[in-house]
């Protein structure tokens, strides 16, 4: 709630500053608390106040942290000159800085000199070999080249050490699935699920992930982590729904209905049809008569 609050007196702000009604630096300072990514808006106030001395001398210790805003706006604007002008200030006032490093090696990114970029990474993790931004930029470069296999070696090293970063096994996981690694995958999300167990997400990609793999124990599976993710959601997961009917379709003709276990749980399939049945009737009226026609051919529809 407060988050959306706050976005809503950014906007305010940014219509104030736009139409000349001052708060420059209270808005620029909301986008960074915000994290928000109004490039454009930054770079043209922020400089506005960095070339006024007067303004400037108002910032007091803010004033290196506005150059560092305004560079990397600056790089998503794609005005290097800009960025590297800050840059150059920062290194002149803070000489040997990790901070400003990396800002020098995203540059580098920026301009796509990929070579230089490592090797001034690589610089930086001699003396700081624990820096986790480092060596996530490391695996941004292996993506940007299109290097998928060291992307994940990268990954694979960096969670060797950090291993409770989620992030890190998301990011390694959809690597995988690009690369159709299904079972490696899977481990991802195992670890994901093992961490962080009440997260509904990483239940619905691990059940389709061994919907993929396939196989009547995968799918024994997947069908109890799609039944799961129903369970957390409150029942509103409309891919979950449809994940428990199409792994009951699929255990049902590998087994031809002779699996005791299927059976015994038969009911699951058929409150999923009966929620997606309300869910679209609540929803998406119009599509209500399909989905009872689907699900009437694939035999679960009361």
């Amino acid at each position: 709630m407060v988050r959306a609050e706050e976005a809503a007196r950014l906007d305010r702000l940014e219509s104030q500053v736009e139409n000349g009604g001052g708060g420059a630096e209270e808005y620029l300072c909301l986008v960074r608390k915000l994290k928000a990514r109004r490039s454009d808006k930054v770079l043209k106030h922020g400089l506005s106040i960095l070339n006024d001395p007067k303004a400037r001398s108002k910032l007091g210790g803010e004033e290196w942290t506005l150059y560092e805003q305004v560079a990397f706006a600056a790089m998503d604007c794609q005005q290097h000159d800009v960025a590297k002008d800050c840059i150059a200030i920062l290194s002149k006032e803070f000489p040997g800085s990790t901070r400003v490093g990396r800002l020098e090696g995203l540059l580098l990114e920026a301009k796509g000199a990929w070579a230089e970029a490592e090797k001034a990474y690589e610089r930086l993790l001699e003396d700081n070999p624990l820096d986790q931004l480092i060596h996530k930029r490391m695996v941004a470069i292996a993506k940007a080249q299109g290097d998928l296999s060291a992307a994940v070696n990268l990954l694979n090293k960096y969670l060797e050490i950090f291993m409770a970063d989620h992030d890190a096994w998301r990011e390694l996981a959809e690597i995988y699935m690009s690369l159709q690694m299904y079972k490696q995958a899977a481990f991802c999300y195992e670890e994901l699920i093992l961490s962080q167990p009440t997260v509904p997400p990483y239940h619905l990609a691990y059940a389709e992930v061994l919907y993929t793999i396939g196989g009547l124990e995968n799918l024994q599976t997947a069908k109890k982590y799609y039944a799961s993710t129903i369970t957390l959601t409150g029942g509103k997961n409309t891919r979950a729904l449809y994940g428990v009917c199409l792994c009951s379709i699929a255990i049902n003709q590998l087994t031809k209905g002779r699996n005791k276990e299927e059976k015994e749980g038969s009911n699951l399939q058929s409150l999923a049809a009966e929620a997606l049945q309300r869910d679209y009737k609540e929803r998406a009226p119009k599509k209500l008569p399909l989905v009872i026609s689907m699900l009437k051919n694939m035999k679960l529809n009361s």
